[in-house]
């Protein structure tokens, strides 16, 4: 018992810390008065955040601070239903935690860069399939380099270069969400909710699509 609520705690810590800095750079994305941090500055909170985590939480929890990450290691039978549904509960604990933090320090309203929006796209679907490519992109890269105990040295690193590609990519497009707990708490925060359901259908279907992707690539190769 005391193992789980580790794990859970940990999965609710890493989410807060991810949201905090990640939203919290987003808010001075090109601000006037102060160092605006730009993209590649925001893409780099979300992924050296990624990076830091992965290595102090990784070995309790796995560090999934992802509800999308979470299923697909399910799916994969790396996590049990149970520690899934636990883990998402934090996870989203997590990210609401972290923006009402950043609701007080920032004076309630730190919306600019923290609401997924199409922005750039013609239509909903468009987001859609661009959060889909994306969330497939970053999980499929989990998967694949968590896949060997050999690797754990450098898969802190990898994934956390994989969530900065990402953003690179996505903050033009949809604002990157590629993390349903991540879009859920600054949508509702600032009463968003119009598109929120692209940013949370999305991600999970990213994430099962590169479960079974990485089930038919490595099936013959498990370690």
């Amino acid at each position: 018992m005391e193992n789980c609520v580790k794990k859970y705690t940990a999965e609710c810590i890493g989410t807060f810390v991810l949201v905090f800095m990640g939203c919290g750079s987003a808010y001075f994305i090109d601000d006037l008065y102060l160092f605006g941090v730009g993209l590649v500055g925001v893409a780099l909170a979300f992924g050296l955040s990624l990076t830091v985590l992965a290595y102090t939480l990784g070995p309790v929890s796995g560090c999934h601070i992802n509800p999308a990450v979470s299923l697909a290691m399910w799916m994969r039978k790396k996590l049990s239903a149970t520690d899934m549904m636990f883990y998402i509960l934090a996870q989203c604990t997590g990210a609401f935690i972290a923006v009402f933090a950043l609701g007080a320090i920032l004076g309630a309203n730190f919306e600019t860069g923290a609401v997924n929006d199409t922005i750039n796209l013609p239509n909903a679907g468009a987001a859609f399939a661009a959060e889909g490519i994306l969330t497939f992109a970053f999980v499929f890269t989990v998967l694949g380099v968590t896949r060997k105990k050999e690797n754990a040295a450098v898969a802190g690193l990898i994934i956390g270069l994989a969530l900065t590609l990402v953003h690179i990519v996505g903050i033009n497009l949809t604002g990157t969400s590629v993390n349903p707990a991540r879009s859920l708490a600054p949508a509702v925060y600032n009463g968003e909710l119009d598109d929120l359901w692209v940013f949370l259908t999305a991600p999970f279907a990213g994430g099962a699509l590169a479960a079974l992707a990485s089930a038919w690539f490595h099936k013959d190769k498990e370690n």
